[in-house]
């Protein structure tokens, strides 16, 4: 059995760039399984990853992070001549390849298509399956995702949610996004709001009543 990923955002953790965005109100632990991370634009989703993903450092205070890391941005991109195909092989495990192959497949992703000629969806298909199988085994891994479902159709989206549900033990996945139905179930949100970074952790919750805490 792998160890379980973990974050912990430590009280008065300050995150930003010459002042502070936002700072957690108390301590913060995550373990694995999927929490959302939710706030109005501006107010800090991409900067607490990017924070996480040590890419930035915090302004004060403390983090720490147990697992495999992987920070999936927004606006990544490859190289606008190389097919999806071509970059699966190149990084996925040998193994990993068939089944991100078939994902693909049933994604209606064209894999031999230039990254460059690839809408702004297939694009992110292509980012989201490089980095769920690319994930460690025999280990807990931590996956920093940077509105991954912008542009993804529905159909694509049920099969992303459906992978996450079947890899919950050893993957943590903070998951920054933009609902787009009220009925949504987020049973574990770290929320950022009035400059305060808080986590709110209930079965029952939804993106209808979340919202209304965002300001």
């Amino acid at each position: 059995m792998p160890p379980s990923p973990e974050i912990i955002l430590n009280r008065e953790l300050a995150i930003g760039y010459k002042h502070p965005l936002a700072v957690t109100a108390g301590d913060i632990r995550l373990g694995s399984g999927t929490h959302f991370l939710l706030a109005r634009n501006g107010r800090g989703k991409t900067t607490l990853l990017r924070t996480l993903a040590r890419t930035l450092r915090p302004l004060a205070g403390s983090f720490q992070t147990c697992g495999a890391l992987q920070y999936l941005p927004e606006d990544v991109r490859f190289d606008d001549e190389m097919a999806p195909a071509t970059i699966f092989r190149a990084l996925l495990p040998r193994q990993r390849l068939g089944p991100a192959l078939e994902l693909a497949k049933s994604i209606e992703l064209d894999v031999h298509k230039n990254y460059g000629q690839l809408s702004t969806g297939n694009r992110r298909k292509t980012n989201l399956i490089l980095v769920e199988f690319s994930l460690r085994e025999n280990q807990g891994n931590i996956l920093l995702l940077d509105e991954p479902f912008s542009g993804l159709d529905a159909h694509a989206r049920a099969a992303f949610e459906v992978l996450w549900e079947n890899s919950q033990d050893n993957v943590l996945r903070l998951v920054s996004c933009h609902p787009d139905y009220d009925s949504m179930n987020m049973p574990s949100a770290v929320l950022i709001q009035n400059s305060a970074i808080s986590f709110l952790d209930d079965p029952s919750q939804t993106w209808s009543g979340l919202k209304t805490q965002l300001n």
